[in-house]
Order: C-alpha cells, then sequence, then structure tokens
C-alpha cells in the first residue's frame, strides 16, 4: 500500500506512476484470487473477523480523528453517523464478514448447461469480475463489506474512501491486508487509493482495461459524477427518495410502528423513509397518532394543506421537499386521493429504490407490487429490510437502482459475471 502523502508531497508524474503500480499489482493479484480455492479464501475471511474483534480499541481511535476533522469541517450529521466507527459497529462489521464467509462461493457454480444433438457439452458458468473499483464517502464500514465479498468471490478491490474517513480506512485496509497475506493471498488483492486525493479518484474512474467494473456509494452528486465521467463500466447504486403509502384501509398500529422505525431507527441512511404518502379517507383517522409519534421523536414533518390541517406542527412543504433524500429527522408527507395518485408521485419523485404499502386490502397491496417499479417493493414491513445483511447477504456491496445485471442489494453473486465453457469430442460444425 502506499505511503500516505500530503497534497503537495507528489509531482503528477510520480501520482501516475504510482497509481498505475497500485493498478496492475491489483490485476495481478486477481488472477490468484479467481483460482484460489474457496477454503483459502475463507481462511483470510476468517484473519478479517479475528483482526477487526482483536483491534477494535485501535480502529476507534483512528476513526476518532476522523470524527473530529468532520466536526470541524462542518460534516452533517447525518455523514457523522455514517462516519461512526464504535465498539458495536466494529464487532458488528466482524460478525458480518463471519457470516460471509458460510455463504456458497459463487464462483464455478453453473447457472445453465445443456448437451446439443451433436454430443457437445455446454455450460454457464460464475466467474469473478476481476477487478472492482468503488468510490464512496464517509463510510469506512464500506471498506469492510467490500473487501470481504470482493474477496469471497474472487475480485481484487480498488477502494477510494474519500478525506472524510482517511484515517479509519488506512488502519482498516491495513488489518485485511495483514489477514490476506496470513492466509497466502497477495496484500494487494484489497487496496486503497486514498493517499493520492482526487487524482486517484479520477484515475480509478478513467482505468479502463484495469478495473473491470466501478461501483459508486455516496451522496446524488457523488454517484452522477462517476456515472457521466467515467469510462470504466459503472453499477449505479441510488439516492433513497423512498416512500411509504397509507392505504385507506392501514392497519393504524402497523403505520405507526412502520413509518416510525423507517424514519427513525436510522435517519442518515438509504433505505430510510423520506415522503409518506397517505390515502385521504384514512388521514384523519391515521395521521395524528402516526405523525404525533415522530414528532415526538425529534422527526421535523413537511406537510402540504390537508396534513397540516391534521397536524398543525408541519411545516409547509415546497416542490423541493418532495425530491430531496434527507438523511435527516426530516419527512414530507402528503395526502392523495387514492392508490392511482400514490403510484403516480412515487413515478414521479422516486429514485427507484424502495418503496412500501401499509394495507390490509390484497388487491390495492398486488397493484402496488407490480405497479411500483424501484429495487425493492414492499407490503406491511419497514423501508429498513432492504439491506444486504438482512437480506442474508452477510453484507451488501451497495443497493442498485439501475436494471442491468444487479438490482437491489448486491451480495456475492452480484459480484460476478459468467463465461460459457464447451466441451466436445472433435464435433465440427456443418
Amino acid at each position: 500500500m502506499p505511503a500516505r502523502v500530503g497534497s503537495g508531497d507528489r509531482g503528477v508524474s510520480d501520482t501516475a506512476d504510482g497509481l498505475t503500480a497500485l493498478l496492475t499489482a491489483a490485476r495481478q493479484a486477481s488472477l490468484a484470487l479467481a483460482s484460489a480455492p474457496t477454503q483459502v479464501k475463507n481462511r483470510a475471511l476468517r484473519g478479517i473477523a479475528q483482526a477487526l474483534r482483536d483491534n477494535v480499541a485501535g480502529i476507534v481511535a483512528a476513526n476518532a480523528v476522523d470524527l473530529s476533522v468532520g466536526a470541524d469541517n462542518g460534516l452533517s450529521a447525518a455523514l457523522l453517523d455514517r462516519l461512526t466507527l464504535d465498539e458495536a459497529r466494529i464487532r458488528s462489521l466482524a460478525d458480518a464478514v463471519a457470516e460471509i464467509e458460510l455463504l456458497t462461493d459463487p464462483v464455478g457454480e453453473v447457472v445453465r448447461g445443456s448437451s446439443l444433438p451433436n454430443g457437445v457439452k455446454i455450460s454457464q458458468v460464475r466467474v469473478p469480475f476481476g477487478v472492482v473499483g468503488v468510490i464512496y464517502e464517509a463510510r469506512p464500514n464500506v471498506t469492510v463489506d467490500i473487501a470481504a465479498l470482493a474477496l469471497k468471490s474472487g475480485n481484487a478491490a480498488v477502494l477510494r474512501g474519500g478525506s472524510a474517513a482517511e484515517n479509519s480506512n488506512r488502519v482498516l485496509v491495513d488489518l485485511i491486508q495483514q489477514a490476506l497475506v496470513a492466509a497466502g493471498l497477495p496484500g494487494e488483492s484489497v487496496q486503497t487509493i486514498d493517499p493520492y486525493g482526487r487524482a486517484g479518484a479520477t484515475r480509478l474512474m478513467q482505468a479502463r482495461g484495469f478495473v473491470d467494473v466501478l461501483i459508486p456509494r455516496g451522496s446524488a452528486g457523488l454517484i452522477q459524477a462517476v456515472v457521466t465521467e467515467s469510462t470504466v463500466p459503472v453499477i449505479e447504486t441510488g439516492a433513497g427518495v423512498v416512500h411509504i403509502f397509507l392505504d385507506d384501509s392501514a392497519n393504524l398500529a402497523w403505520a405507526t410502528d412502520i413509518v416510525h422505525n423507517a424514519k427513525v431507527q436510522r435517519p442518515s441512511v438509504c433505505n430510510a423513509v423520506e415522503t409518506v404518502l397517505v390515502h385521504e379517507a384514512a388521514a384523519a383517522r391515521l395521521l395524528p397518532a402516526v405523525l404525533g409519534r415522530l414528532a415526538e421523536a425529534g422527526v421535523t414533518i413537511h406537510g402540504d394543506a390537508a396534513v397540516r390541517a391534521l397536524f398543525p406542527a408541519a411545516v409547509p412543504a415546497t416542490e423541493e421537499d418532495w425530491s430531496t433524500e434527507y438523511m435527516s429527522l426530516d419527512l414530507s408527507v402528503a395526502v392523495v386521493a387514492d392508490l392511482d395518485e400514490a403510484i403516480a408521485h412515487i413515478r414521479r419523485y422516486s429514485t427507484g429504490h424502495t418503496e412500501s404499502i401499509i394495507t390490509n386490502d390484497i388487491v390495492n397491496a398486488e397493484r402496488f407490487l407490480g405497479e411500483v417499479d424501484s429495487a425493492a417493493v414492499m407490503v406491511n414491513a419497514s423501508t429498513r429490510f432492504t439491506d444486504g445483511g438482512e437480506f442474508g447477504f452477510g453484507a451488501e456491496v451497495g443497493i442498485s437502482t439501475q436494471k442491468l445485471h444487479a438490482r437491489g442489494p448486491m451480495g456475492l453473486p452480484e459480484l460476478t459475471s459468467t463465461k460459457w465453457i464447451v466441451r466436445g469430442s472433435g464435433q465440427i460444425r456443418s
């Protein structure tokens, strides 16, 4: 791993040479990982999990530096929450790595196959992408999640975690590399380009031929910049303008509990609800209790006129509110005429992440599931469940909001491509 440097420590040529060497090493490491036996990869994962458990104090200390700098630089409460690694979160990360070890290795899995009439046998099997690049911000947990998932799926990972988490990520990558080497795998299987600053991020986006796929995680601005500027194929993860629709038959207790959980449990994450829509026939019955509980938890309600009439503590909602990912204790709320209007609102403002309906009407539930086109669509459940760990993936690379290759929480299979294996015995095409 390159030594940590300041912004003025490298010339342009030194930076270019260093990045080329790093990317070349990642490509070489990917060749070893592609053929690494499952038991070797699992040994490395056990080492990573143990290293996290054994070095909690050092990780917390490095993270404290990042948090202090972030606070001084005016990072929002949401970003500071994402940036935080305390003992509980580190142990949870270690548990997630241990869970990934127990998952089935996707490499070599036969997706489909057949025998042709002439005796030629064909099969489609899963293979690693090769080198996966990830650009993210203020999320040191992603460093561990990506490293573990990339390792188990046979990929090398090149990470750009951003300046906000540079100290945390440096310690984490160092521990991961030590575990890789101890297991007999190249330490360059997981590398960070953080010491190269923005030049590193730009090079990663332009590293076609070195990097096989690039995954951005973070703000809508970061994701759009990567999608626009990258020459490497991008799997787009999306911002979470997430909706819950309270149908006219919604159970009051369910509506109150689910909306509260989806907004308050961890408001800074992408699967937190940002807009609640409520059927006009149920607004008077549902909103006082639902919004009252949210207000008690410190949530600011941004409501339309109908909402404010029922809940005067709400502030007026603006047009901008309907397309805002707050990542804070703010929630936009609107009264709609019916399911059709709710679906139309979601189609207009959703980022395609997660939407949920609270209803006791099976016809409306099935219509919502069928007509709402997001990566995850739910009935009578909190949007907070859109998560790789909750889905049983151990962790996730991100929530893909695109429609090509992968959609929704991305786990091990989504970090693989396929190739065709053809076995013959002298056949020729006539």
